[in-house]
């Protein structure tokens, strides 16, 4: 969809620090053939809740953004794994703690396209109801018993921290041109599997096991499809995406993409696409780790703060996430904010 006076006013990132590959390899929790097919150089590795982070980076862009907490009228928190307590509204949570104010706060649960889903809730919020801006948070911690960060998603590690976006009509220092989501319900049982439903969180399987899931739906006949459904999935969310910016590949300055594994990009992203991984943040991504919903935000976050992102530069955010979705938005940088190259009010210092 295209979109008028929908901005983003300010972003953040609250992350922990970064426990370096090799390490992980002298502790025995992964190998380092492993290490070396993802190329990864590090994840980011915490002890906060989730809730915590995500409040953290509110405060930060909501400083950075000079957005009072009572022009926030939508609050939407988006991650992956649990975020503390049973039963709980961390969205809630995150309201009371960095933004203070009443309005609507709701959780968005879908998966790694999480960050994107509330990017296009919030765009339709503020044009349907002419309100001045919303807060978009994204926050994640992957550790036991339910998550082992190097394996329960081979090929991707999983990394702590959180995000947070302002997303505001009139101006700001990105505009959103076009954003696209596109579902594909029927590969959900890829992360679902051959077991009954459990009674309780984590009794199906401890700890989570994709690649034993997608083994599983790989031999059906409906997984056996699956590569190319996803592949055209993926191909009809950029291809519209860019159609209604009125862009096409060649004039996208830089492509932020989900924060996977060197192979995983390669074959879904590099190769397919023909994208000079020197036009990405690979090289900063393979040290941070997979921030859940969060990909995305923290991307232009650092564009941003390192000075890389300059006015009149357009970027693609790709996301994709399980059940499946996949999303593509297309923004063009429009001024450099005040604290843009100097890391000023980080929410991770």
């Amino acid at each position: 969809m295209r979109w008028d006076d929908v901005y983003l006013r300010a972003s953040a990132v609250h992350l922990p620090a970064v426990m370096p590959a090799d390490t992980a390899v002298g502790l025995g929790l992964i190998d380092a053939v492993s290490v070396k097919r993802m190329q990864s150089t590090g994840v980011t590795v915490g002890e906060e809740s989730p809730p915590d982070m995500a409040a953290a980076a509110a405060r930060a862009a909501l400083l950075r953004s000079g957005v009072a907490p009572e022009d926030i009228t939508l609050v939407l928190h988006a991650s992956l794994y649990y975020q503390g307590y049973d039963m709980w509204a961390p969205a809630s949570y995150v309201q009371r703690t960095g933004v203070g104010n009443r309005c609507p706060a709701m959780e968005v649960r879908q998966t790694s396209n999480g960050g994107m889903a509330a990017l296009e809730l919030a765009a339709a919020h503020l044009t349907a109801t002419g309100g001045p801006a919303a807060l978009i948070t994204t926050a994640d911690r992957f550790c036991a018993p339910g998550i082992d960060r190097w394996l329960t998603d081979p090929g991707t590690v999983l990394a702590d921290g959180a995000t947070a976006a302002v997303v505001a009509r009139g101006d700001g220092f990105a505009r959103l041109l076009s954003l696209v989501l596109v579902s594909e319900p029927g590969l959900e049982e890829m992360h679902r599997g051959e077991d009954p439903p459990g009674d309780a969180s984590l009794a199906v399987r401890s700890p989570i096991d994709f690649g034993a899931t997608t083994r599983v739906y790989l031999r059906t006949p409906e997984g056996q499809r699956s590569v190319a459904r996803m592949a055209a999935a993926q191909t009809e969310a950029l291809e519209r995406a860019l159609e209604e910016a009125g862009s096409e590949m060649d004039g996208i300055d830089w492509f932020l993409l989900p924060h996977l594994g060197r192979r995983r990009l390669d074959v879904n992203f590099f190769r397919r696409y023909g994208i000079d991984p020197d036009r990405t943040l690979w090289s900063w991504s393979r040290g941070i780790g997979h921030l859940g919903a969060g990909d995305q935000f923290a991307g232009l976050t650092h564009l941003v703060e390192t000075g890389r992102a300059r006015p009149g530069q357009r970027a693609l955010l790709a996301g994709v996430g399980g059940g499946f979705t996949w999303s593509a938005a297309v923004v063009e940088f429009t001024d450099a904010p005040q604290w843009a190259a100097s890391g000023g009010d980080r929410a991770d210092l």
